[in-house]
């Protein structure tokens, strides 16, 4: 086994951890900090909404176009008033694209750049998008991500408890105020690619938050039975049972997005793959921070408040000062209620279990020792 995986199968078993959660603090601190500095880059610059959000219209010439990129931006600004992005296509032509202007505002530029060309205007392909239109889609989308969010909500509320359901809510609005926020600081366009992506993270996101609280939920069971492990240490011999395969799953996923961004967007100038594969890189990279130190933790937080987690949290604190004081460890002092009804047969305490791993069993069948009969 290589040694990565030797590390997962001990995190699993719960030999070896991190406590994510007894660090939530600074893991809070550094997300108000990202989500502060995404919040100012949208205040100050804004979002480069695309002509399917405000309007506008996309101009495509043919393949013998002769005028440069540098004319086709001027010519489109003169007439427009409006900032025009030109992009060169590979068969020779020209997609010129310029937002926020009306019908016949397009119908002009239209005209314009087929005289440039001395072609017919049949020639330059036109593809006009209405301003009241851009913005009945626009409301419906911000509608449709409020449905899903409340979706979700009543659905982790129901699956689990509304403790996690809040902890979800709270990671996937920090993704998406990170991803979006990224969006104004880059200048990329937001395009109806960029929602597609946006949709995406969010599913990914909620299923490695999932699957940490499932973990979480199982290992929680008859908690307050026993007095060897408070409620946030749980939490996170859960979060640490599940954290290879996270890592795992979002380096595997953010590398043929890495491709799309930087080589099919960066060299290959593919512009609807930009707009998919930098929602989909940050959003992941999010989702995958926020799902390991953002819900789980504030799960733990939130947890923590009920009286009987503080109850129980006492009497483990009491436990542990008083099996110190006799010069014991606290784990050697176990009640009898106190073993885990989450072990396997095998003697390995399945992710998120309250205890460690117990020796193995005899081979020579129950109560004998190996060796020759005498």
């Amino acid at each position: 086994m290589s040694r990565l995986g030797t590390m997962g199968a001990r995190l699993y078993r719960g030999e070896v951890g991190y406590d994510f959660v007894a660090k939530r603090k600074i893991w809070y601190g550094i997300s108000i900090l990202i989500t502060i500095t995404a919040i100012v880059g949208l205040a100050v610059r804004g979002l480069n909404l695309g002509i399917e959000f405000q309007g506008g219209a996309v101009f495509t010439t043919s393949k013998d176009t002769h005028i440069s990129v540098v004319d086709a931006e001027r010519t489109a600004q003169e007439v427009s008033g409006h900032p025009a992005t030109v992009q060169k296509l590979g068969g020779g032509g020209l997609r010129i694209q310029v937002a926020g202007i009306s019908t016949g505002t397009a119908d002009e530029l239209h005209d314009r750049i087929a005289k440039d060309l001395h072609v017919s205007p049949n020639q330059v392909a036109a593809d006009v998008v209405g301003p009241s239109w851009g913005q009945s889609i626009a409301n419906k989308a911000w509608q449709g991500l409020a449905i899903f969010m409340v979706l979700v909500v009543i659905y982790l509320a129901i699956a689990f408890e509304w403790r996690m359901a809040v902890a979800a809510l709270v990671a996937l609005i920090h993704d998406l105020t990170i991803t979006v926020g990224v969006y104004a600081l880059v200048g990329f366009e937001v395009t109806q690619g960029t929602v597609i992506g946006l949709l995406t993270i969010l599913g990914y996101s909620l299923y490695d938050t999932v699957v940490v609280f499932d973990g979480l939920k199982e290992a929680s069971k008859d908690l307050k039975k026993q007095t060897r492990f408070t409620y946030s240490e749980i939490a996170n011999r859960s979060l640490n049972g599940t954290l290879v395969r996270s890592i795992n799953t979002t380096v595997v996923a953010l590398l043929p997005v890495a491709g799309l961004l930087f080589i099919g967007g960066g060299f290959l100038g593919a512009g609807m793959l930009n707009d998919i594969s930098l929602a989909l890189f940050v959003g992941l990279a999010a989702g995958a921070y926020s799902s390991i130190f953002i819900a789980t933790p504030l799960v733990a937080d939130l947890k923590e408040r009920e009286p009987a987690m503080k109850a129980l949290r006492k009497r483990v604190l009491a436990k542990r000062a008083s099996a110190a004081a006799r010069g014991e460890s606290a784990t050697d002092t176990a009640d009898a209620g106190d073993e885990p009804r989450d072990a396997d047969p095998e003697g390995t305490a399945v992710a998120g279990s309250v205890a460690g791993p117990r020796p193995p069993a005899p081979r020579g069948g129950r109560g004998r020792t190996q060796g020759k009969r005498r």
